[in-house]
């Protein structure tokens, strides 16, 4: 009997080895094909649908970042009106685009729509025309690497930015990071090495870990256009502000040494520094960096699928991938995780909301003060104040997840724009009792979008014609070229010998 039940678990093991082997091969069987090229992909191929004829897992979760339903406290992919969300933004954007409009940008997915749409782009009529220089759309697309090899780097900044309109139609996506050759990680923004080499680092010794956050740097940081670079006079050339180092103190000192400005403040006449989005500078502030993570273990982690482990490349909030993203190293509950992350970001709010109030009442002060006769030279400290005190909020507003990614630095650079903000207000309260206004300067109804642009003079229903207008007769006209020339562009397809 014993040797009966010996014989039978013998053959249910044997018959189970047997389906492991079986699996293995097969999965040995589809990794082998699981990267057979299907087209030859060209040096500077911008079209994403050709690098998924290659590579259609990575392509499919790509197409993911269309998806638009996700939305958390602070970001997700939900379409957001930030002005609409916090009025006060328009007057501390007076005078700039930023108080025009200013949207919470989706997934790569919607980057060249995006652009397309806002009111900050205008609505040009043809080249030559519009706010915006040509420079704007470096983080754009995949179809900018390519121009920059045709034209040449100056050449892609120099102009406007409806000159390029026909010319830069696909989203964010392959190209920007990979090497068709290899698929390795690579740089396609010439600022971003440039400002490695300012700072006396080669970016080509930067490990496999490193790249991981390197690309995603090329877009998300701190940067300027510089119109004195040498030898291009007046070309709105794309620098990052690195040379004295990445803190927001470093940072200031650049700007302040070659007395640069983004805008001068409609009310106060502030010379003005608009903070992009330095998420790379605040996250090497933080936890993450310093273990070792990179930007992709989080928001483009590892997946399987039919076998296969590849990178998901649906880039989005670790908080709608916590399984993946979070819990791989963390091993509390989702809800928690999520919970931990909200508190971290609404306590960076509450102090970034008091800054915001203290800066609206310094630029309407500061407007108060010019009105009664102010000198330049009473007005310099003042408006350095809030110079700084608006550069730190910005910094800490713009970077994102910088609440989150690093908490103890966006708290500091809060505290410290708070301070300033506090000293300008003294002085301004000083000197408008010697230009005999000794009472509160009053603070207009700015409790909607509407009221604060309507305060700060913008005609918004010429702004939204304009733009309609462009979308009615340029735009399409873009589009149209764009695919002319894009059907002109073969699709290589590697043929079954080599195969």
């Amino acid at each position: 009997m014993k040797n009966k039940v010996l014989f039978v678990v013998t053959i249910v093991v044997v018959f189970l080895l047997g389906l492991l082997a079986s699996s293995i091969i097969n999965r040995k069987s589809e990794a082998k094909y699981q990267y057979v090229p299907q087209v030859a992909i060209g040096e500077n191929e911008p079209r994403n649908e050709e690098w998924g004829k290659n590579y259609p897992r990575e392509y499919q979760s790509w197409l993911q970042t269309s998806e638009t339903s996700f939305a958390s406290y602070q970001g997700g992919a939900a379409m957001r009106d930030m002005l609409e969300e916090d009025p006060r933004l328009v007057v501390l954007f007076a005078g700039y685009g930023f108080s025009k409009d200013y949207n919470q940008g989706r997934g790569h997915y919607y980057a060249i729509e995006d652009i397309h749409n806002t009111l900050r782009t205008g609505g040009p009529k043809g080249e030559g025309d519009g706010p915006m220089p040509a420079t704007c759309w470096t983080c754009k697309s995949p179809d900018v690497p390519r121009l920059m090899n045709e034209k040449g780097i100056a050449e892609f900044y120099n102009g406007k930015w409806a000159d390029k309109g026909p010319e830069i139609v696909n989203p964010i996506g392959c190209a920007d990071c990979h090497d068709p050759n290899n698929m390795k990680l690579r740089i396609t923004r010439p600022a971003l090495v440039e400002a490695f080499d300012a700072m006396g680092k080669d970016i080509n010794k930067a490990t496999h870990q490193e790249m991981r956050s390197l690309v995603c740097a090329q877009c998300h940081v701190e940067y300027y256009f510089d119109k004195k670079k040498s030898g291009i006079e007046g070309t709105p050339y794309l620098t990052f502000p690195w040379k004295n180092g990445m803190t927001v103190e470093a940072m200031e000192e650049y700007y302040d040494d070659i007395e640069f400005s983004d805008w001068t403040h409609q009310i106060s006449k502030t010379p003005m520094l608009k903070a992009q989005h330095p998420g790379y500078e605040t996250y090497l502030t933080g936890i993450h960096a310093d273990r070792g993570v990179s930007c992709a273990d989080c928001h483009m982690p590892y997946k399987s699928e039919g076998g296969q482990k590849f990178t998901d490349h649906h880039l989005q909030s670790p908080l709608n991938n916590i399984a993946n993203s979070c819990q791989v190293c963390h091993r509390q509950e989702a809800d928690k995780l999520r919970a931990n992350v909200y508190e971290r970001q609404m306590k960076a709010t509450e102090n970034r909301l008091k800054l915001e109030d203290l800066l609206v009442k310094a630029h309407i002060e500061a407007g108060k003060a010019w009105e009664l006769g102010a000198t330049e030279e009473q007005m310099k400290a003042i408006l350095a104040d809030i110079r700084h005190a608006q550069w730190r909020w910005d910094y800490a507003a713009a970077s994102h997840g910088a609440s989150f990614h690093s908490p103890v630095e966006t708290a500091r650079v809060l505290g410290g724009g708070l301070h300033i903000a506090q000293e300008a207000r003294v002085k301004l309260a000083r000197l408008l009792v010697t230009l005999g206004f000794n009472q509160e300067v009053p603070i207009p109804d700015i409790d909607s979008k509407e009221k604060a642009q309507a305060f700060i003079g913008l005609d918004m229903e010429k702004l939204i014609k304009e733009k309609e207008e462009f979308k009615t007769n340029l735009l399409p006209k873009w589009l149209e070229e764009a695919k002319a020339r894009e059907d002109k562009m073969d699709s290589n397809e590697v043929s079954m010998t080599n195969k």
